[in-house]
């Protein structure tokens, strides 16, 4: 049996209809750049994150930035983020100018240690970015209070949650801004890079949405320099579509994530475990074993793909040696770093499909 780690034709073809009829609605109106379906979907999209405004830009990197500088961060300016997460997380913050200061993780559920934020905030801490890594919500309640003290701005990297709750509040809702990507493989994705910001704040917003526009704000008229990072009229439409269908797609998420579970137990694998009164979306299915790379290579061989989220943690990485960050100060995600295996996870996955993988994982003795 071929497993693929992801499968997007098989959606696509779920819901060819729909998709298909959307993308001729736009092409028929040539109107490619802005448009009634860019602001339906920031309306609906907000409305599903229970928040008060969202606004798209072209991807995820960039709505970190843009609401980084939204909020007035820049150079001088420390931020505190992890250093378990791709790139994209800390680039955004080192493109306002600011410094990125990376802390650990929690061992079980691999999400931002928030004990080693409140140590880490300094005079010039000016914000921290969360990550929901795997589609797990980080430990936000808990920011929210070291944040009020310490009058920081709390960002939600939502990039791999869409959906997720945390003590029955959607994911979105939960810091004072949050930041999404809509890149083709997450939850929620689009057919290219396309991303969105959301907040209660609405004057965040609308400095966002200024920003991502040149600055402008009105034609020809700029208040500022921005960028250009606007969500294109086809993307929304994409986007609108498969909304109506995230929640039954997270759903079916939840239920691979249980099969694994179950299928699981009793071998030398481990995943992460989910805070209590959340409701995980599982975007990636994540195990920690001791002899990571002989399993993928076992379970490749078996026709299984894996992936591994992410083998180098930032600190460690060629782009931050000028930082002089050396091996050491995060010794949880290093060792995660050296164990964590991705294992196939998609909403078409059939019980058959899950069974299998679990099996070569037992043969292969994790």
């Amino acid at each position: 049996m071929q497993i693929p780690f992801v499968d997007l034709h098989v959606q696509y073809e779920s819901i060819q209809p729909e998709i298909d009829a959307a993308l001729a609605r736009v092409l028929n109106q040539g109107s490619f750049v802005g448009g009634e379906d860019c602001d339906s979907f920031e309306r609906e999209f907000a409305a599903y994150c229970e928040a008060r405004a969202c606004v798209g830009v072209g991807n995820g990197t960039d709505a970190i930035y843009l609401a980084l500088r939204a909020a007035g961060i820049g150079p001088g300016d420390e931020v505190i983020t992890v250093g378990n997460t791709f790139i994209a997380t800390t680039e955004a913050i080192t493109m306002t100018g600011a410094r990125p200061v990376l802390v650990d993780v929690c061992a079980n559920t691999h999400q931002i240690d928030a004990n080693a934020v409140e140590a880490a905030v300094g005079p010039r801490t000016r914000a921290i970015v969360a990550v929901h890594l795997f589609g797990i919500p980080a430990p936000i309640d808990d920011l929210m209070e070291i944040a009020q003290s310490g009058d920081l701005l709390v960002v939600e990297d939502a990039a791999q949650a869409h959906g997720a709750r945390l003590k029955g509040r959607r994911v979105g809702s939960l810091g004072h801004v949050a930041c999404f990507s809509f890149y083709p493989s997450k939850n929620l994705g689009a057919y290219g890079d396309a991303g969105a910001v959301v907040s209660n704040d609405a004057e965040l917003i609308e400095r966002v949405r200024r920003l991502r526009n040149h600055g402008r704000t009105e034609k020809y008229v700029h208040e500022r320099e921005g960028v250009n990072s606007r969500l294109d009229n086809l993307q929304a439409a994409v986007l609108r579509v498969k909304l109506r269908h995230l929640d039954d797609w997270n759903a079916a998420r939840r239920r691979v994530a249980s099969q694994y579970t179950e299928l699981l137990a009793g071998l030398p694998v481990v995943a992460p475990v989910p805070p209590a009164a959340s409701e995980p979306v599982w975007h990636l299915f994540v195990v920690r074993a001791q002899a990571r790379d002989r399993l993928q290579k076992a379970l490749q061989s078996k026709g299984v793909s894996t992936g591994i989220h992410y083998p180098v943690p930032l600190h460690l990485q060629p782009a931050y040696r000028q930082r002089g960050l050396q091996h050491g100060p995060l010794p949880v995600t290093e060792t995660l770093a050296s164990e964590i295996l991705s294992l196939p996870m998609f909403p078409e996955m059939t019980l058959e499909m899950v069974q299998y993988v679990a099996d070569c994982v037992a043969a292969a003795g994790g």
